[in-house]
């Protein structure tokens, strides 16, 4: 699982969306095919500079807009149960989900409407591991239950929906 990108809260200063042109879309995609892509490359394809792809880039990773990043396979490295947790709470949410994102092992927070408020993903060396890791999100006062869904195996996971 790769690190999570930084993500607007409702709190956040920064202006709304970001409005693309459709060369920083192109060079999006183009990224999200091969993260290591030289710049060249990506300037071919999209009618740039080595230098203004660069800029670009630089440009949008300042903004917030995308990160690069390398993703890892949790099994090859020792982690192996992973498992999406969904939680119920009372209160404040955003008060938890702020608890929930201090655990290093939650590689995933998010709000949800439904029967569940809040969901996690976890990554774990093991079961025991898990149950560690469930203990401390039961812990925090507001959580009422959770409900753990553990990954018997990973069919797809990609990064590569592109751009509006």
């Amino acid at each position: 699982m790769a690190t999570p990108p930084k993500v607007r809260r409702e709190n956040d200063t920064r202006p709304g969306p970001v409005v693309l042109d459709e060369i920083s879309k192109k060079i999006i995609e183009q990224l999200q095919s091969d993260g290591r892509k030289p710049y060249a490359a990506i300037g071919k394809a999209v009618g740039l500079s080595e230098a203004a792809v660069r800029q670009r880039v630089q440009r949008l990773i300042d903004g917030g807009v995308m990160q690069i990043v390398a993703v890892t396979d949790p099994l090859t490295l020792g982690f192996s149960r992973q498992a999406l947790i969904g939680i119920k709470c009372e209160g404040d949410l955003e008060a938890v989900a702020e608890k929930l994102s201090a655990i290093v092992e939650l590689n995933y927070v998010v709000l949800t409407a439904g029967s569940l408020d809040i969901m996690v993903e976890a990554v774990c060396e093991s079961d025991q591991h898990l149950l560690e890791i469930l203990g401390k999100i039961r812990a925090i006062p507001t959580v009422r239950a959770t409900e753990t869904f553990v990954y018997l195996r990973l069919h797809k996971q990609t990064y590569s929906w592109g751009t509006r």
